[in-house]
């Protein structure tokens, strides 16, 4: 009896994985295609498997909308597992790297380097970091401080609720620092970190995304390794420390996974809401599982997915102007959780 449940729950993910793999492949096909130039899908599957006459086309796809692809990918999975591993980590269904300060604190890092920028110059010029590399460094660091704080307060504090409070009032004292910093920056200065809180996805070069894409497939296939010592996690930490699992280091090596992956994303992509919240929450409802050997390859699936398609929403038909990803995710994807929320009766996932 039991074996046969396995078996139908192993038949199950199978179907589901092949269904969110296809669904990602043709909102691909969809992203290279759509925008404010219309390409043909017979061109974009002959630029990818052959070649083209067509060299404007070509390096609209080339140039601009495969880095863009590539980066909702990225972006989207990894701020999809940072979401996962806070949730399992915290044993706390509303935490998040947005909501307990992780992006936040890239924030602050990233607004440091915008508007203390001139004195950094020579900094870049002496030990020869490019800028790209220098977002990534104070993104992560930031995201980093800010985790561990909580963390540190989390071993003192047992409810859920003052955690997430502590976690609020990290993210407003961030906000007031990068308030200070505005207030003494230059008005160039202050556009800048503006523009990039809107979150964007299309501006990205391939130059970056040499940075960017290596920290993150590493970071996520490190997540796989991490999904033992999380599902001992789940059933509590006396259960997981019988089970040999080591707490201190579990606990070290998921802050410094964490804050790779959502520090990285938010310095080149700016803080991008609903992903990192939203998605985990939608994988256990469509598995209806908290065994995270099923969730993480799931949560990749459906967070890249689903940024690509609020990238494709953010693109106005006709128009040359795209809305802010982080608009669109919080504006399309807020109503579609609160409908699943609705529609399921048991929100039970093993926290």
């Amino acid at each position: 009896m039991i074996e046969s449940k396995i078996d139908e729950s192993k038949k199950k993910w199978r179907v589901v994985f092949l269904l969110l793999t296809l669904i990602l492949l043709l909102s691909t096909i969809l992203s290279l295609s759509l925008g404010s130039v219309k390409i043909p899908f017979s061109f974009v599957l002959h630029h990818i498997f052959g070649s083209t006459d067509n060299e404007v086309w070509s390096n609209i796809i080339q140039n601009f909308r495969i880095p863009k692809t590539l980066t909702s990918v990225l972006a989207g999975s990894a701020l999809a597992i940072s979401g996962l591993q806070m949730q399992t980590l915290f044993r706390n269904p509303l935490a998040g790297p947005f909501i307990l300060g992780i992006s936040s604190g890239a924030g602050l890092g990233v607004a440091l380097v915008i508007f203390l920028g001139f004195w950094l110059g020579g900094f870049i010029e002496m030990t020869g970091l490019g800028r790209s590399w220098l977002l990534v460094s104070a993104a992560g660091l930031g995201s980093f401080i800010v985790l561990s704080v909580v963390l540190i307060a989390s071993f003192r504090i047992r409810s859920g609720v003052s955690l997430l409070i502590i976690g609020l009032m990290f993210g407003s004292a961030v906000g007031a620092l990068v308030s200070i910093l505005q207030y003494f920056s230059q008005a160039e200065n202050i556009q800048a970190y503006v523009i990039w809180s809107f979150g964007s996805l299309g501006s990205l070069s391939w130059n970056e995304l040499q940075v960017m894409a290596p920290v993150i497939i590493l970071s996520l296939l490190f997540s796989f390794l991490l999904s033992k010592p999380l599902n001992a996690l789940l059933l509590g930490e006396y259960y997981a420390e019988s089970l040999g699992v080591n707490l201190k280091r579990a606990r070290m090596l998921i802050i410094i996974n964490t804050s790779l992956l959502a520090g990285t994303v938010t310095a080149f992509c700016g803080p991008i809401a609903f992903i990192g919240l939203a998605v985990p929450h939608i994988a256990r409802m469509i598995f209806n599982t908290g065994n995270h050997l099923f969730l993480t390859p799931l949560v990749i699936l459906i967070g890249s997915t689903l940024l690509i398609i609020f990238d494709l929403l953010a693109q106005l038909p006709g128009m040359e102007e795209t809305l802010p990803i982080n608009a669109v995710t919080s504006l399309f994807g807020a109503p579609f959780v609160i409908w699943l929320i609705l529609r399921k009766s048991n929100l039970n996932y093993s926290f």
